[in-house]
């Protein structure tokens, strides 16, 4: 344990690092005023008037009382959130030479995550990531997986009638399936795949650590770092120290069994195959420096990919538990358009405009992702007469834009009809903010948007989706309950629910799919 002088020693550090760390952001603003916020205490800024399990929540009331871009300090790091999809767009889009870097995040050096594409620095090596992403991801590129992510989709839906109670099981295997065999053209076993169970850890560890509010502590007492593992609050560092590991495996695994593949002519098309491809000199090799990097990119898709395609079906599921009129007016548009001798495919798409808006509602009724990785200013900016110094925090409050009540009015309501016009068409422009803005948008996102729209089309075709029931036949109560904490992340909580075949031709023409019938 601390001793009191130990205690005060300590107290004493962290004045003064903090003290240092303010001192030395005070900037001469020419008399600008910062944008407005609430007021903060000194030394600790805002940091007690946020909500630590859903800080969303803080800045949107904030956005309330301030206006769409409110400053705020955490432990001296300055922030500025944007709560509204114009702005994001202005300066982020229209200043993107300003708005494209990303501040130094410590956790991420810490806990062996600096590889990934979305926390480099704007620069040389960001810019070579974007080219490899383009290789495979561009919105052309993404078509050619149309059919495998298609076949993943049917695979996961006869998994969920043989066992309807492993759902969650079974969507965590649907977005390792899509995403490992469009990153690696790896098919991972039905459980326990030693791949699967490394990224599903270094995932858990990788979220809470990456979130700006709890990487705020490190950055401004970086000697936290250096604690042994043995001491008090160590754990910190032990969880850093397993997933450095981990991440050292999730970089080359896969590759080299891309490699073998490769060597004996057997390897499937994939990204990875793809860049190998395109990167090889004359003598059919890659250069280290390559190599280095295809690695992280391709561990960039598997990490970014998997979580937020089993988080947004998480809440697709439970929204149709809560809404069965939404899913039985879907269904009648897919009968209606699709019949009942085939399942759904991408060439419907466009003619099913109610399952567009389900899809579109499910995105803006809860979030998975509510806050942005920050941006970093790369120089100072004006706005609106409004000082934005250089190398701020900047974030994007999607909670905010997607829960707008003069956009979307009720908007903690499922209704995918505010989506459509009064005729039943998709309304025109119609944006999805949830892949990011600017030159930090996700550079996965058709591959994300096809994959979710496959299984949120195929589910609702096939399955009847509803509550559960206890032994006495009563139906189980289902809240929308979510996690919280500092993390990238949410999704909803652990929920029972009922999963059955539509029809017995439903349930046929899903085993006849996997049969290759």
């Amino acid at each position: 344990m601390l001793t009191i002088p130990g205690l005060l020693v300590f107290a004493f550090l962290l004045l003064l690092s903090v003290s240092v760390r303010v001192w030395k952001q005070r900037r001469l603003r020419g008399g600008l005023p910062l944008p407005p916020g609430p007021d903060g205490l000194p030394i600790l800024g805002n940091v007690l008037d946020l909500d630590v399990y859903a800080p969303w929540l803080s800045y949107t009331d904030w956005a309330k009382k301030y206006g769409d871009i409110v400053y705020s300090t955490i432990l001296g790091q300055e922030f500025v959130v944007i709560n509204s999809e114009e702005l994001a767009h202005t300066l982020l889009e229209q200043r993107s030479g300003v708005y494209s870097d990303r501040p130094y995040i410590s956790t991420s050096t810490l806990f062996g995550m600096d590889f990934a594409t979305g926390v480099l620095p704007y620069g040389d090596l960001l810019r070579q990531h974007r080219k490899m992403f383009h290789v495979g991801f561009s919105k052309e590129a993404c078509r050619e997986y149309q059919s495998m992510q298609v076949s993943k989709v049917h695979q996961f839906l006869e998994n969920l009638i043989s066992s309807p109670n492993q759902y969650p099981a079974h969507l965590k295997a649907l977005s390792a399936a899509i995403i490992m065999g469009i990153t690696y053209g790896y098919d991972p076993a039905p459980a326990k795949d030693p791949f699967v169970l490394k990224v599903e850890r270094f995932i858990d560890i990788f979220l809470k650590a990456l979130s700006p509010e709890r990487a705020a502590l490190i950055g401004v007492i970086p000697f936290l770092q250096y604690i042994p593992s043995w001491f008090p609050g160590g754990a910190y560092k032990r969880q850093a120290g397993e997933c450095r590991g981990l991440a050292r495996d999730i970089l080359n695994d896969p590759i080299e069994y891309v490699k073998l593949e490769m060597a004996g002519r057997t390897t499937r098309q994939s990204l990875v195959k793809d860049l190998f491809g395109k990167y090889a000199t004359k003598d059919d090799t890659v250069t280290v420096e390559d190599e280095e990097t295809i690695k992280a990119v391709a561990a960039t898709v598997f990490l970014g990919g998997a979580e937020t395609t089993d988080s947004s079906l998480s809440v697709f599921l439970l929204a149709m538990v809560l809404h069965p009129e939404v899913q039985i007016k879907a269904q009648e548009e897919i009968d209606r358009v699709v019949g009942d001798s085939r399942l759904p495919d991408f060439s419907d798409r466009e003619k099913l405009p109610y399952v567009e808006a389900v899809y579109l509602e499910t995105l803006r009724w809860r979030p998975t992702v509510p806050l942005t990785l920050p941006h970093a200013t790369s120089t100072s900016d004006v706005y609106n007469g409004y000082y934005i110094s250089k190398g701020i925090n900047v974030v994007v409050n999607i909670w905010a834009i997607t829960h707008d009540e003069t956009r979307f009015p009720d908007p903690m309501s499922f209704k995918p009809e505010r989506h459509l016009s009064a005729t039943g068409e998709l309304m025109e422009g119609v944006t999805t903010p949830y892949f990011g803005f600017g030159r930090r948008k996700c550079p996965g996102q058709y591959i994300a948007d096809q994959s979710i729209w496959a299984s949120v089309v195929s589910s609702l075709a096939t399955l009847r989706i509803g509550k559960g029931k206890d032994a006495a036949g009563c139906e189980i109560d289902v809240k929308a309950e979510f996690t919280g904490g500092m993390s990238l992340t949410v999704r909803p909580k652990p929920f029972v629910c009922a999963i059955e075949p539509r029809s017995a031709n439903a349930e046929s023409l899903i085993r006849a799919s996997n049969r290759g019938d």
